[in-house]
């Protein structure tokens, strides 16, 4: 018999485990390049954050418990204050920021994950406290931001695969991948600026490996193609707040794209009459709008309230979801007039609980404050662009309110309390 068949070369009787560092074998990887794609992520999930608490404030959550989606939230939100309605684009700005940076992070937070994913397998997993804290900062950072980016993804593209709701999970769980974020932050960044500013011996880079398989890509370029990934959703996706070419080319987005039909109503919604469980016999003659107030209740057609002094003004819709519409031109009421016919006739706007005529909806009834009634861009609006609301736009009323998000601007509206919200 030949004895060289039983023969097993030496690499295959001794196969690698991810555990040894000649497991993973890219040149690519190494501390520096790590250290790049870090300071970007510190910039940018940064400036996520903030924006995404930027947002939560514009709910004004401490204003009622229809606002509050978070209710159980305690001390985290501390810094809540009043939304204002100045300059008018103010959420569209602030949640554009949020949700365009947040998906054009992804290349590089990918990047950024493989390029470290040797240290998750290193045995034994801590020999000091140091570096037991940080393996436990780095299992909350990379749970954490998994989780923040695909559920703000999903809710980017209106897909709802994950239990509960968006709100609570999203804000809580920025919390706690900000704690991982921080403590993370805080181990290392000194250690990288060190290697940006004067590099890194290779004998003493853990993240290089001792066995480099033959150079296919510099880390110059991939660097490059993790940029030329963030451009290309870049333009892929941030478009979605604009009109005309920009829109058209914002393919990832579901408010991407062309608009959803011609003439003045002619712009992005987010839900139809039909999606809401409108009912269009309950829009037309037989449709009141009741306002109560100091002064009672009153109940008005639409053609008395027709009759009422209307203004104009040019406001943009803009949503969670990061699209927005260009301003468009709103005709109707004041709220704060509606607010005096109430008996709110003293000068202090109240704030005020507004109902739809929506069965049923997280939004269906919202709490605007007495800063946003007493806007005169703040409108009880009949029409758009010179034309008549349609009813996917919110026929035969709606609310308009400069700087708030797309869901506080409430379509079909049936009621409005003015003062006494809790």
């Amino acid at each position: 018999m030949d004895d060289s068949r039983l023969k097993t070369p030496a690499r295959l009787a001794a196969p690698q485990l991810p555990s040894t560092p000649a497991f993973w074998r890219s040149p690519v990887r190494g501390v520096r390049f790590t250290a790049v794609l870090g300071v970007v992520l510190l910039a940018g999930i940064t400036l996520l954050f903030v924006t995404g608490l930027l947002s939560y404030a514009a709910y004004n959550p401490d204003l009622a418990a229809v606002n509050d989606k978070t209710p159980d939230k305690g001390l985290l939100g501390f810094y809540l204050f009043a939304w204002p309605t100045g300059p008018h684009w103010l959420y569209r700005l602030t949640q554009g920021l949020h949700v365009t940076v947040g998906i054009v992070l992804v290349p590089v937070l990918l990047a950024k994950l493989w390029s470290v994913v040797p240290k998750l397998f290193v045995m034994p997993p801590a020999r000091s406290v140091a570096q037991a804290l940080e393996r436990v900062s780095l299992l909350l950072l990379v749970g954490g931001v998994l989780f923040e980016f695909v559920t703000g993804l999903l809710n980017i593209q209106l897909e709802y695969l994950f239990p509960g709701s968006f709100y609570p999970l999203h804000f809580y769980g920025a919390w706690v991948f900000v704690a991982g974020f921080v403590a993370h932050v805080g181990l290392k960044l000194p250690r990288t600026l060190r290697v940006l500013r004067h590099g890194i011996p290779p004998a003493t880079d853990e993240l290089a490996t001792p066995d480099p398989a033959p150079p296919t890509l510099s880390r110059r370029g991939a660097l490059t193609v993790v940029g030329a990934g963030s451009l290309l959703l870049l333009v892929t996706s941030a478009g979605r707040s604009f009109d005309g070419p920009l829109r058209r080319v914002a393919l990832l987005t579901p408010r991407g794209g062309a608009e959803p039909g011609e003439g003045p109503n002619g712009f992005q919604i987010n839900k139809t009459a039909a999606k809401a469980g409108i009912v269009p016999a309950d829009t037309r003659e037989r449709w009141r709008l009741t306002l109560a107030g100091p002064a009672g209740e009153v109940r008005l057609t639409r053609a008395q309230l027709l009759a009422m002094p209307q203004h104009s003004a040019a406001l943009p819709i803009a949503c969670v979801e990061g699209w927005s519409t260009s301003d468009q031109w709103w005709r109707g009421v004041r709220l704060r007039d509606l607010a005096a016919l109430a008996g709110h006739a003293d000068g202090r706007a109240p704030d005020v609980l507004v109902e739809s005529l929506q069965p049923s909806g997280p939004f269906r009834t919202v709490a605007l404050r007495g800063n946003q009634v007493a806007d005169p861009r703040s409108l009880l609006a009949f029409g758009v662009n010179g034309e008549e609301l349609s009813l996917d736009h919110g026929y035969p009323a709606r609310i308009v309110v400069p700087a708030a998000p797309g869901v506080m601007n409430t379509k079909w509206v049936a009621r409005m309390t003015f003062g006494g919200v809790r």
